[in-house]
């Protein structure tokens, strides 16, 4: 029986969990893995019964970068029809709040794929880094771009330009990371905040997602108008009354996504 290179479980609660399953490997990201793994999250991204996603490698590895097999012989010609930005865009263009559990290497690719997630939860073992200069190369999927919006720009170039790898704590010291646990703990810390998340007004979750990532490249003026227009739009949902009344009385808020 061919074994999953990837692996899409529904949890409770709304949280869909995907695991990449290529350990021998250590998770290198193929041309395949990338492909279904957009599919994955194309169809969360539509299916109203995810609420959450978490993202990880499994319990020893996150992903130790590309398949460098693909580099031996490919030409620009070949890197550039394979079109690899769609797969990466069916992660930024997800509408659903995205939690990377980070095991182990998070390299290269491993890196990348780590920062297009909304939140990071890092075990002690993670380890992070762009080491693209090593094999002659640089980092091609947002390690130049979102790298430097994350941690400035000194910081980012010397992890580009070194291919140096930095662990959890001083990941987590940079602000490249949200958290840091104990390995054991870092994928049930990651579904404990996606179910977390899950629990609250799915429209506000998109909401907050769109204007954060969206006001990131606007001019100040410009992204805080785009968030109050985001804030009043959100006045006319049934989920905003829910959620007032619901604290009013005390109670949980049951939330409908209307």
């Amino acid at each position: 029986m061919e074994e999953q290179i990837i692996i899409c479980e529904t949890l409770n609660n709304g949280v869909s969990l995907i695991t990449l399953n290529r350990p021998k490997v250590r998770n290198a990201l193929n041309t395949e893995l990338r492909e279904k793994m957009a599919e994955i999250f194309v169809k969360l991204n539509d299916d109203p019964k995810t609420k959450a996603i978490v993202l990880t490698g499994g319990d020893k590895v996150f992903a130790a970068g590309a398949d460098i097999n693909d580099f031996l012989t490919a030409k620009t010609v070949d890197v550039y029809l394979r079109h690899s930005e769609r797969y990466w865009d069916a992660i930024t263009n997800c509408r659903k709040p995205i939690i990377a559990a980070v095991n182990g290497y998070a390299l290269g690719g491993g890196c990348e794929l780590a920062m297009h997630a909304d939140i990071i939860v890092a075990g002690k073992s993670a380890k992070f880094g762009q080491p693209e200069i090593k094999i002659g190369l640089m980092p091609g999927a947002g390690g130049t771009q979102r790298l430097f919006r994350v941690i400035g720009k000194h910081k980012a170039m010397k992890l580009i330009l070194t291919g140096d790898m930095i662990n959890a704590d001083a990941a987590d010291q940079m602000g490249l990371v949200s958290e840091v646990v104990e390995d054991e703990a870092t994928i049930n810390r990651a579904i404990e905040i996606a179910e977390q998340l899950a629990g609250y007004s799915p429209i506000a979750l998109t909401q907050i997602k769109e204007v954060a990532n969206l006001g990131v490249d606007m001019p100040l003026q410009a992204a805080l108008a785009l968030e109050r227009k985001a804030f009043q739009i959100l006045f006319d949902t049934e989920d905003q009354k829910e959620g007032a009344k619901a604290f009013l009385e005390k109670r949980d808020a049951n939330y409908k996504g209307q």
